[in-house]
């Protein structure tokens, strides 16, 4: 089937979506029935202001560049489409001979995926529709892990470990060190993946998975600050009480009708302060630890090209409906495989932190994680001195 090709991205970028952007253009670049390949700017609202990028068009070397380049070369947005959308979108698609229609993005853009597919399938419009998973959120069913989180866990495990190493040559206070991760806690737990001189750092971790109980906090921050030499504690910027709700939130809602979180690690650390008279300070990890160059995963770059070419492949080869997944072969090595999920059992499903890996005080992380973990990010993580 001869036509264009339109990719597009949403929520929010990552050190690898631009990896997956190239592994779709390289790939579709190989196939005669794919005319124009298309990108839209500023995701699915690109799409419905035409506003498109003809790749055909664009310098080769500058193509070149995109696995490492950070962010999104083409632009992001978080738009909850409508019903009045629908007939636009289809007229849009029809008019510029799209056959070929990707969307890379987490659990809202695979449902809006997943409703373009079968707007496309109801009106009898032949066009092919892949999911590409992005997220570093970690947080899509139906995939061992997802592009984006490999480079995220390793800016956050060296972060811990620069932290650690701070907070140790300053004894004297708590450091509070907040992660992203709304409703899952990967990030945080990622936390746990260096170690400094075999020493756990951070002592103390905190998941939105588990209800929060500020009363057992102080009560654990007490415990270890009276038993080691600095103190540091990772929180998820999501964490919630017994009731679900945030104990810190900015006070803004998305258009999916999301709280957007924030500010739990000050909150914390004024909490210390106050009650039990221990200085703490609090460092947030926001935008920059999600598109991260410096700490880019080799594998996880590797994987999202491989993802945006078998996304094409799939739909040369008449698939659609469906959003790409990895499946793990092996650790030890690490190897692994590429299939493809039904879109409708992905959209609007969150993948949680597994339970069995927080241990049972619910603040700390077991060694089953590292063994999941390790292997995503890459190079080994750096080796510190210890203190003379």
């Amino acid at each position: 089937m001869k036509g264009n090709l339109l990719v597009a991205h949403g929520g929010g970028p990552t050190a690898v979506i631009n990896s997956s952007l190239y592994g779709v253009i390289t790939e579709a670049q190989k196939h005669s029935d794919i005319e124009d390949i298309l990108a839209a700017r500023y995701g699915i609202e690109g799409v419905l202001i035409e506003d498109f990028i003809n790749i055909n068009k664009k310098n080769q070397s500058n193509i070149d560049l995109l696995p490492g380049t950070p962010s999104s070369a083409i632009g992001s947005c978080r738009k909850k489409l409508t019903e009045e959308d629908y007939p636009i979108l289809l007229e849009i698609f029809k008019k510029n001979n799209i056959r070929y229609f990707f969307y890379n993005g987490g659990n809202d853009s695979m449902d809006t995926c997943n409703k373009i597919a079968k707007l496309a399938e109801k009106s009898g419009y032949e066009m092919k529709v892949i999911g590409i998973p992005k997220t570093i959120d970690n947080d899509l069913a139906f995939t061992d892990h997802c592009p984006g989180f490999g480079s995220a866990a390793r800016f956050v495990a060296t972060s811990a470990m620069d932290l650690a190493k701070e907070v140790m040559a300053r004894p004297a206070h708590v450091m509070i060190m907040e992660t992203m991760g709304r409703n899952a806690g990967w990030l945080a737990a990622s936390s746990v993946l260096g170690k400094i001189n075999g020493e756990s750092r951070p002592q103390l971790v905190y998941l939105p998975e588990i209800p929060f109980d500020m009363d057992s906090f102080l009560k654990d921050i007490e415990t270890w600050n009276s038993k080691v030499t600095g103190l540091l504690v990772v929180v998820s910027e999501g964490l919630a009480d017994k009731n679900g709700e945030m104990i810190a939130h900015r006070g803004l809602v998305d258009s999916f009708g999301h709280k957007t979180p924030g500010g739990v690690a000050q909150m914390l650390a004024d909490t210390i302060i106050k009650r039990l008279g221990i200085n703490a300070w609090a460092e947030v990890l926001g935008l920059l630890g999600r598109t991260s160059m410096p700490t880019q995963s080799s594998i996880d770059r590797d994987e999202a090209i491989a993802v945006g070419k078998f996304a094409v492949k799939s739909v040369i080869e008449g698939k659609t409906g469906q959003m790409v997944a990895i499946e793990r072969i092996s650790n030890y090595p690490y190897e692994f495989a590429l299939k493809l999920v039904e879109l409708s059992k992905v959209a609007n499903v969150e993948k949680k932190f597994p339970l069995e890996w927080i241990n049972e005080e619910g603040n700390g992380i077991k060694e089953d994680f590292m063994d999941y973990c390790m292997p995503l990010i890459g190079d080994p993580l750096p080796e510190y001195a210890s203190y003379l």
